[in-house]
């Protein structure tokens, strides 16, 4: 699958590189900036999860990141679809292997392949287009729900946890440079179903670089979180801690309209289907004045522990 020269690089590159927990927006600009090791091969660091594998969403952004560096300044991101391969070890940098499908009047397409050890952890196809001004739009409604100053952030809720679970508290709660403030405030320890749908607010903490390229990465690094979850809303009350196994098998994105990730976006989320332990979550995220600027699917695994 990979020619000799980047089974040879990524051996010379792996260099088992320490991790860190991520709490400050440098280290997210850190993180996804990438160092160019050969033409169209470059590779990225990883920071510390509270789970042990890499994010999903780091890899997400990442691979973008990687084509943004091999197309024309005036290509944006309008869609992405990846496969999850096999899981990320977060002591082992990851290398990015682009190549050029196509580059046309107006669209650019690249194939991005995450590699560790030799081996392909993630691919995906990727396009961008120049922007236009066409005039035929339309788009869905924002849910109606409370703006983000009247709701309690993520950190907040989880706040019980401390005493009541310590456990799940540290696997839930680890500073985050974006914050998160739920509509449906939703108990992790409370194992009643719910219909699967889910609304939260969130924007990156600090100011960002005006660049759309940079807020089109860090958004594509957000959109991993809670999607999955919704999919597990409907079953809860068959689950507990520990009971099952969660990963993310595929993400596709398409990115609409022009945004900012350091201002709300509030992100609509339901799952219309799970089942062969498998769950679908699908998410439109919308500005604060009510601009749909993008779409995600993804279907995750939700297999029960063996025993």
């Amino acid at each position: 699958m990979f020619n000799k020269v980047v089974i040879k690089l990524i051996k010379s590159y792996i260099k088992g590189l320490p991790s860190a927990l991520m709490e400050k927006v440098s280290q997210l600009l850190e993180l996804l900036t990438l160092e160019k090791i050969e033409e169209r091969i470059f590779r990225g660091q990883n920071y510390e999860t509270p789970w042990g594998r890499v994010f999903g969403g780091q890899v997400l952004a990442q691979a973008i990141q990687s084509a943004i560096l091999t197309v024309a300044d005036d290509r944006y991101l309008h869609s992405m679809h990846g496969y999850f391969l096999r899981p990320g070890d977060i002591k082992v940098p990851i290398v990015y292997d682009v190549d050029v499908l196509r580059d046309g009047g107006s669209f650019s397409t690249r194939r991005v392949i995450a590699i560790q050890k030799g081996k392909p952890i993630f691919n995906m196809a990727v396009s961008f287009h120049s922007l236009d001004d066409n005039q035929l739009e339309h788009q869905m409604e924002m849910p109606d729900v409370p703006q983000p100053e009247n709701l309690k952030t993520s950190e907040q809720l989880l706040e019980h946890l401390k005493k009541e679970n310590p456990f799940m508290y540290k696997m839930l709660f680890n500073p985050k440079p974006i914050e998160f403030r739920p509509v449906e405030a939703i108990d992790p320890l409370e194992r009643t179903d719910h219909k699967p749908v889910r609304n939260i607010w969130f924007k990156v903490k600090e100011q960002l670089p005006d660049d759309l390229k940079l807020h089109q990465v860090i958004l594509a690094y957000i959109s991993d979180y809670n999607l999955m979850t919704t999919a597990t809303l409907p079953n809860r009350s068959k689950m507990s801690p520990g009971s099952h196994f969660f990963a993310s098998l595929d993400h596709a994105m398409w990115f609409h309209r022009d945004f900012k990730a350091d201002e709300w976006l509030l992100y609509s989320l339901d799952s219309p289907s799970s089942s062969n332990s498998r769950g679908l979550g699908r998410g439109r995220i919308f500005t604060k004045e009510g601009v749909l600027v993008a779409s995600t699917i993804q279907e995750g695994l939700m297999a029960p522990m063996r025993s």
